[in-house]
């Protein structure tokens, strides 16, 4: 069958779409200038040429820099990083060796307060990567949504190592992944991430234009060397809270209650909906032999209210034959 010349040009401009759809970028911050980003032998210096040179469903692939040998901290991106609403399905990946902060590519901010990354665009990957929050008061990722211009909703983070993100003065006001003031951003997804230090660590801020909903934490590890630097490790009680919730197979290693504030809390969920926690266990004192902690409206341990559901959730017990289960108390 012989094509049109018409045809031709549609394949063409098909051929065209294919190959620059789902675009590979490359990004080393140990080389000396930026290249055209193709390869790892032209890779971009920066994460932020990067997302600038990228378009929708692109994958940005981000190598750790160099450490000198003798080194005990990682070498960081030192730079805040906004994906804009024009880039939705943007992939930013790590080449990592593993969830540990030496392991992995880390972005460190020293001061200020703007987040790490600011995503503005749905449907973002975020995986393999490290935030530290340094001294600044802006915290790791902002998911920033107002449901017009700028929009967050399906989002998912995986295998992420979070460490010193704080907000200005306690959980309500940042940590490590975090929900704007707005709202929005359904659809979240937090899997295999580990938070260390942090202030706060699943943060929703508030609820201005519409509440979050679909949100869903599993598989994560909070935990600090200092419990007094911790305020609360999943705090969705901002504005109206969240609804559809799970929060799913978490460890709450920090021995003891979070200390930072007066009513530091593992978790606080008040007002949130429709949601279950299931599988998670909480380094602290659960059994009626010793001086029990509760997890309820105005919990000891956790502000859990009856809407959200407790199954299968355990505490430390300091006597044999007890098994330190939780629930709604």
């Amino acid at each position: 069958m012989k094509l049109a010349g018409k045809d031709i040009q549609r394949l063409r401009n098909q051929s065209v779409e294919l190959e620059t759809k789902g675009k590979t970028w490359f990004v080393d911050g140990s080389i000396s200038a930026s290249g055209a980003g193709k390869n790892w032998a032209t890779s971009f210096k920066t994460i932020q040429e990067a997302v600038d040179a990228a378009a929708s469903h692109d994958w940005i692939k981000i190598a750790p820099r160099d450490i000198p040998i003798t080194s005990t901290d990682p070498v960081s991106y030192a730079e805040t990083i906004i994906i804009p609403n024009t880039k939705p399905f943007l992939t930013l990946e790590g080449v990592s060796r593993g969830r540990t902060q030496g392991g992995l590519p880390q972005i460190k901010i020293g001061a200020g307060s703007t987040a790490v990354l600011t995503i503005r665009a749905p449907g973002c990957l975020i995986k393999n990567l490290g935030f530290n929050g340094g001294s600044s008061t802006g915290g790791g990722i902002l998911l920033d949504d107002n449901g017009t211009t700028k929009v967050a909703f399906g989002t998912t983070i995986q295998d992420c190592h979070f460490k010193n993100c704080a907000g200005a003065t306690s959980a309500d006001t940042g940590g490590a992944i975090q929900i704007g003031s707005d709202g929005g951003a359904w659809q979240l997804r937090v899997e295999r991430c580990s938070f260390f230090r942090c202030m706060g660590g699943v943060i929703n801020k508030g609820t201005g234009q519409a509440r979050p909903v679909d949100i869903v934490i599993e598989d994560c590890l909070f935990y600090t060397n200092d419990t007094a630097l911790v305020d609360c490790d999943i705090y969705l009680m901002g504005g109206d809270g969240v609804d559809g919730l799970v929060i799913r197979n978490c460890t709450f290693a920090t021995r003891t209650v979070p200390a930072y504030a007066g009513t530091s809390r593992y978790i606080k969920l008040t007002g949130c909906t429709d949601g279950l926690i299931s599988g998670c266990t909480f380094n602290c004192l659960a059994n009626v032999t010793a001086t029990e902690l509760t997890w309820g409206t105005a919990g000891t341990a956790a502000f859990i209210p009856s809407a959200v559901g407790i199954a299968g959730c355990y505490g430390v017990s300091t006597t044999r034959g007890e098994t330190g289960e939780i629930g709604n108390l």
